[in-house]
């Protein structure tokens, strides 16, 4: 039976059945991130490439993905394969409802995923904690928490809102602060020294003010991402047509993401823009990744309470 062609609920169904069934089964596919022999032995693959890896008692799923960005802002940390490498560290060649599907397999819980209108809904789902590991040119093993090849996007807008203006803001004609009346909304671009940022505080006593450039100046330092990944869950796309089949939502790109979309699998616990490139909150932190083309094991362990 060919498991890929069945609807996504089925084929749950299906591969629960098939997991219970194969816990003494070996991957038949090399590994790349050069696992013991011990942990190669439960491996079971989920699909048949061998990219999407089950590893029920370690309630793990490994997933075998590619380098394919080191540069530049960011809207995921891994996409499937022909979809959004160009703002995506990493590239996986597999369906995304595989991936969710093994998930569920170990247990994991799926929450929901961020909702704009009529109102925001933050993303909701199981903490996934995400750790990376890869060979380098001397053979040595690197494992380390996904994190830390992501840090936040300083070259960019900060916004805050208010009712309305300050009535004793003053801001000189040059500043590179700016309070567009027509919105009531305080505006600064890009990183912020201290010595600006005790000087802008200077411009207005108000409470509110106070504490909208001290997140300025706090968000416009170059600092490793501390955001969690949760278990949003995507959605199902109905197929308009007659026969025409139902669609994983986040196949179209949305695996694990960084901004904050509602076809995400995989999201982030903070609220993190995805309109327009500078109002993206993170960039790759190039000097944490290797080489393109390099192979990761990206392993994606949900969090159970004890």
């Amino acid at each position: 039976m060919n498991f890929l062609k069945l609807p996504f609920s089925l084929f749950i169904c299906c591969l629960m059945l098939v997991s219970t069934q194969a816990d003494d089964q070996k991957a038949n596919s090399k590994n790349q991130g050069k696992l013991d022999d011990k942990v190669d032995a439960r491996l079971i693959p989920l699909n048949e490439s061998g990219t999407v890896l089950l590893d029920k008692n370690g309630k793990r799923i490994l997933l075998k993905s590619t380098v394919v960005l080191r540069e530049g802002l960011l809207e995921m940390l891994c996409c499937p394969s022909k979809t959004k490498e160009h703002e995506s560290i990493l590239a996986v060649d597999a369906e995304a409802y595989i991936i969710h599907a093994g998930l569920l397999v170990i247990g994991a819980k799926p929450g929901s995923p961020v909702v704009y209108s009529p109102e925001y809904h933050p993303a909701k789902g199981q903490k996934i904690n995400i750790f990376l590991q890869w060979v380098d040119q001397d053979k040595k093993l690197h494992r380390v928490n996904a994190q830390k090849w992501i840090k936040n996007a300083v070259n960019r807008y900060y916004v805050k809102q208010f009712p309305k203006k300050p009535a004793d803001l003053n801001i000189p004609r040059k500043s590179k602060l700016s309070y567009e009346e027509r919105v009531n909304e305080l505006v600064w671009y890009g990183p912020m020294t201290e010595q600006q940022k005790d000087l802008l505080l200077t411009y207005s006593k108000n409470s509110d003010y106070q504490k909208a450039i001290k997140k300025f100046y706090s968000d416009s330092q170059l600092k490793t991402m501390e955001a969690n990944w949760l278990f949003s869950g995507s959605n199902i796309i109905k197929g308009t047509e007659s026969g025409q089949p139902d669609i994983y939502a986040a196949q179209s790109g949305d695996l694990i993401c960084v901004a904050n979309f509602p076809s995400s699998m995989i999201d982030l616990d903070i609220r993190s823009s995805a309109q327009g490139e500078q109002n993206l909150l993170f960039e790759a932190n190039t000097e944490n990744i290797p080489t393109l083309g390099t192979k990761i094991t990206i392993e994606l362990i949900p969090e159970f309470k004890k």
